[in-house]
């Protein structure tokens, strides 16, 4: 039942990472297609140290590195800091992509009806870059929900953390672990076939 529990604490960190790395990856996502040469090599740049570096390392840098500067974090909120750091690296390069996808006649056709920028993004192009970025961003929540596991390693208990601590005491490794296991299926499966469901939907409307 603790194991049961502790999914709460993985769900919220889950969504912690996703809505603060969606919000920042949004506007890095505008920065990337921005006609200021200054935002797009700034937003770039920013996504590819994130990319490049471990979301582990992106964790231990917010508990333990800002501890040395006198900032001594709770888990809870250095997890959910690197979760959102994590999240919006990739998040901004989904995003940049689907909207570079939209086809170059609906930026030229809402050019023409004199719509400023900010209209363009709003009412034609924004649309469009959701519907395009859903299975991309659906699949990528998946990712997201095991990640949460790095969690355990300051203390942080979640999913995986909360088996660690009844196989400590019941040294039953398998039958616990199979548990955990079975409990991120249970969460990540759903998403994964959502995910493909998305895409083949997109496909098709493609095609036709």
């Amino acid at each position: 039942w603790f194991i049961v529990q502790s999914v709460q604490w993985t769900l919220i960190l889950t969504a912690l990472g996703l809505v603060g790395g969606g919000i920042a990856g949004f506007f890095l996502a505008l920065a990337r297609v921005s006609p200021a040469a200054w935002l797009r090599i700034a937003a770039g740049t920013y996504i590819q140290i994130v990319q490049g570096i471990p979301v582990l390392m992106i964790l231990f840098l917010s508990f333990y590195g800002l501890s040395l500067l006198g900032y001594q974090l709770p888990p809870i909120v250095a997890a959910g800091i690197s979760m959102t750091i994590y999240v919006s690296g990739y998040f901004g390069e989904i995003w940049r992509g689907s909207i570079q996808a939209v086809p170059k006649p609906q930026w030229e056709g809402s050019a023409s009806l004199a719509m400023t920028r900010a209209q363009q993004f709003r009412y034609v192009i924004l649309p469009q870059a959701l519907r395009l970025s859903l299975p991309s961003t659906v699949g990528f929540a998946v990712q997201v929900v095991k990640n949460t596991s790095i969690a355990s390693l300051i203390g942080f208990v979640e999913l995986a953390r909360a088996g660690q601590l009844i196989n400590n005491s019941t040294f039953q490794p398998f039958r616990v672990f199979m548990v955990v296991a079975a409990l991120y299926f249970a969460i990540c499966y759903p998403l994964s076939r959502l995910s493909r469901r998305m895409e083949r939907k997109l496909h098709a409307r493609s095609g036709h």
